[in-house]
């Protein structure tokens, strides 16, 4: 049993009961104490009677309190954000950040790997929404979609990569949303050189929404399209991006990889597997022999279904049936000896860079679910120079 003085001359009397609630007894003044918990607002009522308030409800509404202050998502548009490296540019509406490539960003030969690049392209998206004080407590949800209970989901993203950074490299990141369709967005970005100005890689994505509930897709309320829609522009980082739909692969698929498992560290905020983590499972299938020599020049993704914790994947990867050489001859893409030999130095390329399709599927007993289409292409990597 504890007592408690306030200032304002009344006093709670705390006890714990088998239900682990608050017996709040409160003299001459009344108080109401609202908070917002997991998405609705709860009110703790304090009057001349006595109350039972959930000791959870009040924890929650004390932490939330507490991480809106260490976040300070900002309330009004910012045109400068000196921490995260950012600006508003294209006439209000766009972003740009500068960023430096570190040294868990890149792999064995120095370069940014491209889940780095994935995740680049998601953090200034999200700071993105950040400086445009559209910011609800959700993973880029803005306030109207937090009142309607809604997240983001990606359906598309298509990445292509001219020049990969090194490590230490300073780049700047432009990025910008547009309308897709009635219901959808366009998200795009390019990322260049901060020296040079040079672009080393552009992408496009397209994103719907979700009842985080329902987990059932979602039209735009009025109320998000009002939000949103000011900050749309016509602008295209990939003018000829190819919208075709990416063949489905079975079981006969010359490489596979089954009884994939996500992890905890492979969640996001919206509690599913961030869509970052599927591309290391798609790669992970191609044979290592048709990628040394090769790095990866356009990746397109395109998403079925959310991967939850419990699920099992299989990951499905098919090279291209043929290449044509220049000379018009077919070579077959399997023939290792013939890649091996180019790889060497001992023959010349017989035709383009290897291309590869991808499925990761759901298994559960006899039953497969799409998660992700996917389709790579790959080009030679620059010789170093001594």
């Amino acid at each position: 049993m504890a007592l408690l003085h306030c200032p304002t001359r009344f006093s709670i009397t705390c006890s714990y009961s088998r239900e682990q609630k608050l017996s709040i007894k409160v003299g001459r003044y009344s108080r109401i104490i609202a908070g917002k918990v997991n998405g609705s607002i709860q009110t703790i009522a304090v009057s001349k009677n006595s109350w039972m308030v959930s000791v959870a409800s009040m924890a929650e509404v004390s932490t939330i309190t507490r991480t809106k202050t260490r976040q300070n998502i900002p309330t009004k548009k910012q045109l400068v954000d000196p921490f995260r490296q950012g600006i508003i540019i294209e006439g209000g509406v766009g972003y740009r950040q500068t960023v430096v490539i570190r040294s868990y960003e890149v792999g064995p030969d120095k370069t940014a790997t491209l889940e780095s690049h994935l995740n680049l392209l998601q953090e200034t998206a999200l700071n993105h929404v950040w400086v445009s004080g559209l910011l609800g407590d959700g993973f880029g949800a803005t306030h109207g979609m937090v009142r309607h209970n809604l997240i983001w989901v990606v359906t598309r993203m298509q990445l292509q990569v001219d020049q990969y950074p090194i490590w230490g490299e300073v780049l700047k990141i432009d990025t910008w949303v547009g309308a897709s369709g009635k219901n959808g967005m366009r998200r795009d970005w390019l990322i260049r050189s901060h020296v040079t100005g040079q672009v080393y890689a552009r992408a496009t994505s397209t994103w719907v929404m979700m009842n985080q509930q329902t987990r059932r897709l979602s039209k735009m309320p009025e109320e998000v399209r009002a939000e949103i829609s000011p900050w749309f522009i016509k602008k295209h980082a990939i003018e000829e991006e190819t919208p075709g739909t990416i063949k489905k692969l079975d079981n006969t698929a010359n490489y596979k990889n089954s009884k994939l498992k996500p992890k905890r560290t492979d969640l996001d905020m919206n509690h599913h597997v961030n869509n970052v983590k599927y591309v290391n499972w798609m790669l992970e299938t191609i044979p290592e022999i048709s990628l040394e020599g090769y790095q990866l020049f356009s990746i397109t993704m395109e998403y079925k279904r959310e991967c939850r914790p419990s699920d099992t994947v299989q990951s499905l990867c098919q090279p291209d049936e043929d290449r044509v050489s220049q000379d018009g001859v077919q070579v077959d893409k399997n023939n290792e000896e013939q890649l091996q030999a180019e790889l060497e130095g001992d023959a010349s390329p017989s035709g383009p860079s290897p291309s590869f399709t991808h499925l990761l599927q759901m298994t559960m007993n006899s039953k497969t679910e799409e998660i992700v289409r996917g389709r790579t292409t790959w080009k030679r990597k620059p010789r170093l120079s001594h």
